[in-house]
């Protein structure tokens, strides 16, 4: 026990009667549990002794959890006292060796990281402890409308069996009108049947006059075929002779017109290598044609490329006075005197 609680007299009395009541409290809500579902409270009855049930679970929880007796806080604490044992040492080793404490930040660096985890953890634990609050109030909700859906169920049950109940008088009475249809049908197809029998030993009579009158024609169309068979083979045979004789007949006209064939085609070969040599002939000439003429053109080009050098530098020379056409030089002032009196 930690020094904090072993002063404390008293304290294994106080943890012992908080557990012990909410132990007897767990217990009540239990056997109240237990008679709901046993079916002698109603279903409002069963959904407080669950909800009560789970309240008593949760404060013995936290009531164990916050002991100081409880082995967590013991190992808790013993923890601490050694981590605190460890970070001395090494803050006197430290002290000793190199006058520094850079050791100690580290340690509270580490356990400031250890303690955002932990509190991470608890964050994540609260937050599966509300998904499981929730989860478990719709558990309570699908359990009600589970409630009503059977007794909705046993209502269409026994509307179903009242239903079963007239269905089955009604098929005795329609089993009885069948009955009696049926028995009258019966009879009239006797009368039916007679009369029918009657009508078809008559159409059995003179469906066998007609089948002797078949007879008779029979005969006569066979006689009158056999005549026509013999005339027809008589005539198989004259057309199979003029057959023949038109077969070899076009068999002389087909061999001399392949024979013809194959002379025009011969020709007509010729004719063709006679035309791609005249193209031949006709595509250089062309060509010549188009040289001597892209050569007329790059003489003209030239030539008109010549005449305005020749211009331009004319006009260079009229304007500079150049060459021949460099200008005289003006007479001196006596001259022009004398010039002047003459």
């Amino acid at each position: 026990m930690p020094d904090t609680y072993s002063q404390r007299p008293g304290v294994e009395m106080v943890v012992s009667a908080n557990i012990g009541a909410v132990m007897e409290h767990q217990r009540a809500a239990e056997l109240h549990l237990k008679a709901a579902r046993e079916g002698r409270v109603d279903v409002g009855a069963v959904s407080e002794a669950t909800r009560e049930l789970h309240r008593s679970q949760r404060k013995l929880s936290r009531v164990l959890q916050e002991s100081p007796l409880s082995p967590d806080n013991l190992a808790k604490i013993q923890r601490d006292r050694q981590f605190v044992a460890q970070v001395q040492s090494d803050i006197l080793t430290e002290l000793q060796e190199k006058g520094t404490f850079q050791s100690l930040w580290q340690a509270l660096e580490e356990e400031e990281k250890r303690k955002d985890n932990l509190q991470d953890i608890i964050i994540r634990e609260e937050e599966s402890r509300l998904r499981a609050k929730a989860l478990q109030k719709q558990l309570l909700d699908i359990r009600k409308e589970k409630t009503l859906e059977l007794q909705r169920r046993e209502e269409t049950t026994a509307h179903l069996k009242d239903q079963l109940q007239e269905m089955e008088v009604k098929t005795s009475l329609e089993r009885k009108y069948v009955k009696s249809v049926s028995e009258l049908l019966v009879y009239q197809g006797q009368k039916l049947n007679t009369r029918q029998e009657k009508e078809l030993a008559d159409e059995i009579k003179m469906l066998e006059d007609k089948l002797e009158e078949k007879r008779r024609v029979h005969t006569e169309v066979e006689s009158f075929l056999k005549e026509q068979q013999t005339s027809l083979v008589d005539k198989l045979e004259y057309w199979v002779e003029c057959y023949e004789k038109d077969t070899e007949n076009k068999q002389h006209e087909y061999n001399s017109l392949r024979t013809n064939k194959n002379n025009n085609l011969a020709q007509l070969q010729e004719l063709a290598k006679k035309y791609r040599e005249s193209e031949q002939v006709i595509i250089e000439d062309r060509l010549q044609k188009e040289a001597l003429q892209r050569q007329m053109e790059r003489e003209q080009l030239e030539k008109n490329a010549a005449t305005k050098v020749q211009s331009w530098w004319r006009g260079t020379m009229v304007r500079k006075g150049l060459g021949p056409y460099k200008k005289a030089k003006k007479p001196k002032a006596k001259e022009r005197k004398k010039g002047k009196t003459k």
